[in-house]
């Protein structure tokens, strides 16, 4: 049997080959500081919890409405309302399973086989692929620290060709941590919409900032596709849970979409989020977005003080994209001689791009702030060792 000829353009997860090799050296014995997994390491709230077992013991778990349920879609809306001040249809939103199906809805209804789409590098993997998975063709515009790791509308405008059919952009973004400034993102929209393009966004950290508070893009215009997810920020990544917050004329074609492809985001877990809205579990998230906050305290200034290079202060999400070149060539080779001379795993740039991956690496403060005090003595006493 043949393997499909798309598949040669879509990359592993290289982490995945050190994750390996990290859960070979704890089977032996050894201590790992997980540095390269970008999942909270919190439990999932209690008030999330109880409301998931209360919808179990009734027993009735059936599917629900392609779109979502409809009290977790107002709730959605309702939640635009209260943190942004925003009026967002609850007939815009629609309930995912994941992320990831959320960003596939959306493509799905847009990419035709040669659209080209920009998106940013470094960036988030799944994206180009996802692009190329649809037989659309994703276009990498490099980023540098001068702009956040982010897109200028400069850099947008000069990018754009006749095949160009729209911009992904994420913020905070995956690897850098990096926001994009409500002012630039909406410049961004300004070139995209005369250019008769579509702009998504990239919104599933919102909530994970730090000395800032984001605004949607859906402040912007209406036209926007925006992502968000229940796994981040809401600390519900096992749940499969997302949404997308699409323009009124395209949720039908979604919807036909999303009946094909999962037929329906899971019910459990679509209960269980309805109270991730309550008073009582947003005081448990904000005290976790403080502890983040902390962490990042403490890795930051440790990363530096190694010699880490980082250009681009991280504001939010939970991870510190940093340039390993004064210590070497290969940031993938460098990560194994992390891992197995000092016990620390961390996500090679290659993973997030062709913008000189080699130099970067990731570091994500999920793990609590004395494992990450560990890990930095640990890559001290290394590093001092080569």
């Amino acid at each position: 049997m043949n393997i499909a000829a798309r598949m040669a353009q879509i990359a592993p997860f290289h982490v995945m080959e050190l994750m390996a090799r990290a859960q070979a050296l704890e089977a032996e014995g050894r201590s790992i500081i997980h540095m390269e997994v970008g999942e909270p390491d919190f439990a999932t709230a209690d008030p999330i919890l109880e409301a998931a077992q209360r919808f179990l013991s009734g027993g009735h778990v059936h599917y629900t409405a392609a779109l979502g349920l409809q009290q977790l879609r107002e709730a959605i809306s309702s939640w635009y309302h209260t943190r942004y001040g925003l009026e967002v249809s609850p007939a815009r939103i629609v309930v995912t399973a994941g992320a990831s199906g959320a960003l596939l809805l959306a493509l799905g209804v847009l990419v035709n086989p040669g659209d080209e789409w920009l998106l940013p590098d470094p960036g988030y993997p799944c994206n180009r692929h996802f692009v190329r998975l649809l037989e659309g063709k994703p276009v990498s515009l490099a980023v540098e620290a001068a702009s956040n790791y982010q897109p200028t509308a400069e850099q947008l405008a000069a990018a754009w060709t006749d095949r160009t059919r729209g911009l992904l952009v994420a913020s905070p973004a995956n690897p850098t941590g990096t926001l994009l400034d409500h002012d630039t993102l909406a410049a961004l929209a300004r070139v995209v919409a005369t250019r008769s393009g579509t702009l998504l966004v990239d919104e599933i950290y919102h909530g994970l900032t730090y000395g800032v508070d984001a605004r949607s893009a859906l402040a912007i215009s209406d036209d926007i596709f925006v992502i968000n997810s229940f796994s981040k920020y809401f600390g519900m990544t096992g749940w499969r849970l997302g949404w997308l917050v699409a323009p009124q004329r395209y949720v039908r074609e979604i919807e036909k979409l999303a009946q094909n492809l999962y037929i329906a985001p899971s019910t459990v877990a679509q209960h269980a989020a309805l109270a991730a809205f309550q008073p009582e579990t947003t005081a448990i998230l904000e005290a976790r977005r403080r502890e983040f906050s902390l962490r990042r305290d403490v890795l930051l200034p440790g990363l530096r003080e190694l010699g880490f290079k980082i250009a681009a202060e991280p504001r939010g999400a939970f991870y510190v994209y940093s340039d390993c070149s004064g210590f070497a060539d290969d940031s993938f080779s460098l990560c194994q001689e992390l891992l197995t001379e000092a016990g620390v795993a961390a996500t090679p740039g290659l993973d997030f791009g062709s913008n000189a991956p080699q130099r970067h690496m990731r570091f994500a403060y999920t793990i609590e702030r004395a494992q990450i005090k560990e890990g930095l003595a640990r890559m001290a006493a290394f590093l001092n060792s080569r």
